[in-house]
């Protein structure tokens, strides 16, 4: 693991969570030309169904393309960030985000969800750019399965 100096890294968190927060600002404007803008040009996306983007062009497209349907009336808060440093120039966040009135495509309005965006970023000429995100959905834990131990009666 590489270190930084103590100014360097506070400054450095802070740009990240600057990156990050735009994903709110950008997507709340459903702006996903500033969205994809946050994510280096060679960047992918794993969105919660498991859908794989490869480069910007194709993140913004994909984006695009669904807040024109199901999220164009969805709002994005960012509840949490953290940040870990792998190296002076290479950071993990991992964000807790909340979703609400995003459709269906009948327009049926979906319960609010929660999601946990796992994301690597690198500093790229000075910039802190988005270089792989996994968008994943948080839900309540299911209770274990109950297991019967008693002997089936003969």
């Amino acid at each position: 693991m590489g270190s930084a100096s103590g100014a360097d890294q506070n400054s450095d968190q802070v740009a990240i969570r600057q990156t990050v927060m735009g994903l709110q600002e950008a997507w709340n404007h459903h702006d996903m030309k500033a969205f994809a803008n946050l994510f280096a040009e060679d960047a992918d996306f794993v969105n919660v169904a498991g859908a794989w983007w490869k480069g910007r062009a194709e993140i913004e497209e994909k984006h695009r393309a669904s807040h024109a349907t199901i999220f164009r009336d969805s709002r994005l808060s960012i509840e949490e960030v953290d940040v870990r440093f792998l190296a002076p120039d290479i950071a993990i966040a991992h964000v807790l985000t909340a979703l609400v009135r995003q459709k269906m495509t009948d327009d049926t309005v979906v319960s609010p969800r929660r999601a946990l965006l796992t994301q690597v970023l690198q500093k790229q000429s000075g910039k802190w750019m988005i270089v792989a995100s996994h968008n994943t959905d948080v839900r309540p834990p299911t209770p274990p399965a109950t297991v019967n131990t008693t002997e089936p009666s003969r």
